[in-house]
């Protein structure tokens, strides 16, 4: 928990203590952060290839001059969301690298509820991104057949 601190200052019961020496090859007392999601690269492109195939089908669809500027905002909020963690997982410091596709197809990935097998792993990471294709094209034909 949290608690307010000025309170103790304004009684003087505050505790001063200096700043931490750093020692440049000593130990290291900080968590380290794996920033890695584990799963294959192409798992990672096949989700965001499938939000951008759902803008890039809309707009074919239902291309206007006034929704030219919203679409192009919605495609680069895609890129930015998937983009950010891309790079956020290659930042320095940081070890862990992405698990290759072989290596994913021997083991799977560990979830919180146990081991899942790889192809239920991909069906769970792609099942939404997947069934938002589907719905464009479904919205695509109920507006073509109406």
């Amino acid at each position: 928990m949290s608690k307010q601190v000025e309170d103790l200052i304004a009684r003087g019961e505050a505790r001063i203590v200096d700043a931490p020496v750093h020692i440049p090859n000593g130990p290291r007392h900080q968590v380290d952060t794996d920033r890695n999601f584990e799963l294959p690269t192409a798992l990672y492109a096949a989700t965001v290839g499938c939000y951008l195939a759902f803008i890039g089908l809309m707009f074919a669809a239902f291309s206007t001059p006034g929704l030219l500027i919203p679409m192009a905002i919605f495609a680069v909020f895609i890129i930015a969301g998937f983009g950010v963690p891309a790079i956020w997982t290659r930042l320095a410091n940081n070890e862990t690298k992405p698990m290759t596709s072989g290596k994913f197809e021997q083991v799977g990935i560990m979830t919180n509820t146990g081991r899942l097998a790889p192809r239920d792993a991909a069906i769970q990471v792609l099942i939404l991104p997947v069934l938002i294709v589907l719905w464009a094209c479904a919205a695509i034909t109920i507006a073509a057949l109406v």
